[in-house]
């Protein structure tokens, strides 16, 4: 079951019975959808989550709820905490799992499950596709988070990935420079070794740029679709062959020049 409702509180009312009264979900329901981040309002002229099903709500409020069952039972494998620096932190985010939520809820997202597990505010500072696992930052204050995302803005943060591709592709920093999107785009690619009996290669690939899909594309573009893609290959259950495993950089905070490899 899937519904919206979008509703001005008439008058003084806690916020699960507001959105009890206008709908026909049971207050459990409601509950954990706004738990999960599934129902908003605006505070201080901005619209934020609302999670507090008992926030008491002023005549002229309003208040949206965005459910979806299918949603809300979705249960997330939960990222790993690779070192906390204070005023960031560096995460491996699992196949799957989302790095920020949507209106339908953000139970499902690194920045809520990182929010959760360090009991800080935290912040996206770049963006890793949900199909795709490894390396992100996080940002537990906004000057940390707008220092840390121009880094990724300004191209200067080495970004190194692994991947499995299917067929057999010998290359030694091979240059895909196709453009995306009418954008420059550029890829290298290295064979790490091939695999003759399943007909697949494992290659590593440096981004210089940051894409939408751009390392999927590419490769896909070269006929060596990444093995389990479902946008530009073919599905598999074992999931994207994609990983980042390499994040480097001049830390905007101390100065030092900061590397992190994901173990193998």
């Amino acid at each position: 079951m899937r519904q919206t409702l979008d509703l001005t509180v008439k008058t003084n009312s806690l916020a699960v019975d507001a959105l009890a009264e206008a709908s026909s979900l049971p207050k459990q329901r409601i509950k954990d959808a706004m738990a999960k981040g599934a129902c908003w309002w605006v505070q201080k002229g901005k619209q934020v989550r609302l999670r507090k099903a008992k926030r008491e709500l002023k005549a002229g409020s309003r208040i949206q709820l965005f459910y979806d069952d299918q949603v809300l039972a979705r249960k997330p494998e939960q990222p790993t905490l690779i070192e906390n620096k204070g005023r960031y932190s560096v995460w491996y985010k699992p196949h799957g799992l989302l790095a920020q939520g949507s209106q339908w809820g953000d139970h499902c997202s690194l920045l809520r499950l990182a929010e959760v597990a360090t009991n800080t505010p935290c912040f996206l500072v770049h963006r890793l596709d949900a199909d795709a696992a490894g390396l992100m930052l996080i940002a537990h204050d906004p000057k940390a988070a707008g220092a840390l995302s121009q880094l990724f803005s300004g191209r200067t943060v080495k970004k190194i990935y692994e991947a499995t591709v299917i067929g057999q592709l010998e290359a030694t920093d091979q240059l895909i420079d196709e453009p995306l999107d009418g954008k420059a785009s550029v890829s290298r690619v290295t064979t790490l070794s091939l695999n003759h009996e399943s007909d697949t290669t494992h290659v590593k690939v440096l981004i210089e740029t940051g894409r939408k899909h751009q390392i999927r594309r590419h490769l896909a573009g070269i006929g060596h679709a990444i093995v389990s893609d479902r946008l530009y290959g073919s599905d598999h259950p074992d999931g994207l062959q994609l990983v980042a495993v390499l994040l480097a950089f001049t830390c905007p905070i101390t100065g030092a020049e900061t590397t992190f490899k994901l173990p193998d």
